[in-house]
């Protein structure tokens, strides 16, 4: 499938759905996280007897991050940051592709990156 190039005003339209998407994704990722402590040793003990109530419940949350990744690859976006809830949009900026870059929280779409440069080279938009 050819890569859909975002522009600004597409990439920040969609930014209601995609940041209730990665909400989403967020709660679980914080359930997991809370759970991991009681969670190793049930599912250490899981592997030996075929299963565990508490392990079980946590494939929901798993469940959750799974759907919302693959919801926001259905959009054409890029997820590179599960922690942080960062979003990449692939555009075309002067006849080369880059990234529009978000981050959840993030009132709009208000930063661009060279394709192998990620966060730590995030330029503000002109």
């Amino acid at each position: 499938m050819p890569t859909h190039y975002f522009t600004i005003e597409e990439a920040n339209a969609l930014l209601p759905q995609i940041s209730r998407v990665i909400k989403g994704m967020l709660d679980a990722r914080q359930c997991i996280i809370e759970a991991q402590a009681d969670l190793w040793p049930v599912l250490e003990k899981a592997i030996g007897n075929g299963g565990s109530k508490k392990a079980g419940a946590l494939l929901s949350e798993f469940s959750r991050v799974e759907q919302g990744a693959r919801r926001l690859s259905e959009m054409g976006c890029i997820l590179k940051d599960i922690n942080t809830g960062l979003v990449d949009f692939p555009t075309l900026r002067n006849g080369r592709e880059v990234f529009l870059c978000w981050q959840h929280g993030e009132p709009e779409v208000a930063f661009w990156h060279d394709v192998d440069a990620g966060l730590a080279g995030r330029q503000p938009l002109d």
